[in-house]
């Protein structure tokens, strides 16, 4: 039998190496809120990682599935869904000399879908024809059926969040909306930055100059935020998207607007809009 300084020195030895087990957990498993290194799955909670947890159902970004929809999401093509027919049907109501007629295309929404490849393919087909024709109806509204790249009087307004320290704004940069679901905030830029490939806080204009990172910005914004709400119905979308501004009687023509190109666009595809379109 061991000595007693022996036997502390083991048991001091088995401490340290707990500490370690718990310090050393990799940081792809800890980190919160994505920003994953590529070839890492974002999950539905905001960590990185690469097994079904992770590239499952709920997975924001990254190789989910490996471009394979999950067990429990629809197979249905969206390419098959947001035909040429149905892109060109809303951008074409746009005036000829809008900055977006030149700009959006449905050829840069199917590049940079390659990136979120679990957006349209939830539940049913129908389901996820309803999602499609929610996105596609905030799309609509936010940029005037594709007409504006930047929120009108952007650069006059403030959306610099100075209380947040881990995306800082760069004070000679502004963080208005832009894109087909007008990404605002710093807040927003820096994750959405991180995780399509540019420098949102540095050059937040990359959103209103690359047509695909536009459309995956907004793709970014819906998997994250609106997506987990989807099966609520589309007033919950709204809430999601500008629910202090519009929702609870803050704007009820903005919201009937809203509400009007989602029952539009579910027409266009075959589908009941479903229930709660309202917030």
């Amino acid at each position: 039998m061991a000595d007693l300084s022996t036997r502390k020195c083991l048991l001091n030895l088995i401490s340290l190496v707990g500490v370690l087990m718990i310090t050393a957990v990799p940081q792809n498993a800890r980190a919160q809120d994505c920003g994953c290194s590529a070839g890492l799955c974002c999950s539905q909670y905001g960590y990185c990682g690469t097994d079904d947890a992770y590239c499952g159902t709920g997975c924001r970004e990254g190789p989910c599935y490996a471009g394979q929809a999950s067990p429990s999401t629809s197979n249905a093509p969206v390419a098959d869904i947001v035909t040429p027919e149905f892109f060109n049907g809303i951008i074409s109501q746009a005036d000829s000399g809008c900055a977006g007629k030149n700009f959006y295309s449905r050829a840069s929404f199917l590049d940079a879908l390659n990136s979120y490849n679990q957006f349209g393919r939830i539940g049913s087909a129908d389901d996820s024809k309803r999602e499609i024709a929610a996105a596609f109806a905030h799309f609509t509204h936010e940029t005037g059926h594709f007409c504006y790249i930047e929120e009108i009087d952007g650069p006059s307004k403030d959306y610099c969040d100075e209380t947040n320290t881990q995306y800082p704004c760069n004070p000679s940069k502004g963080y208005y909306g832009r894109g087909p679901i007008q990404l605002s905030w710093n807040y927003n830029y820096g994750p959405a930055g991180q995780n399509n490939g540019f420098d949102g806080l540095n050059a937040p204009e990359t959103v209103a100059n690359d047509p695909v990172v536009s459309f995956k910005t907004a793709l970014w914004y819906w998997m994250r935020f609106v997506r987990p709400v989807v099966s609520q119905g589309f007033g919950a979308t709204i809430r999601a998207i500008n629910g202090a501004l519009e929702c609870d009687g803050g704007n009820p023509n903005t919201v009937q607007a809203r509400v009007g190109y989602y029952t539009q666009y579910c027409n266009q595809l075959g589908v009941a809009p479903g229930d709660n379109l309202y917030c």
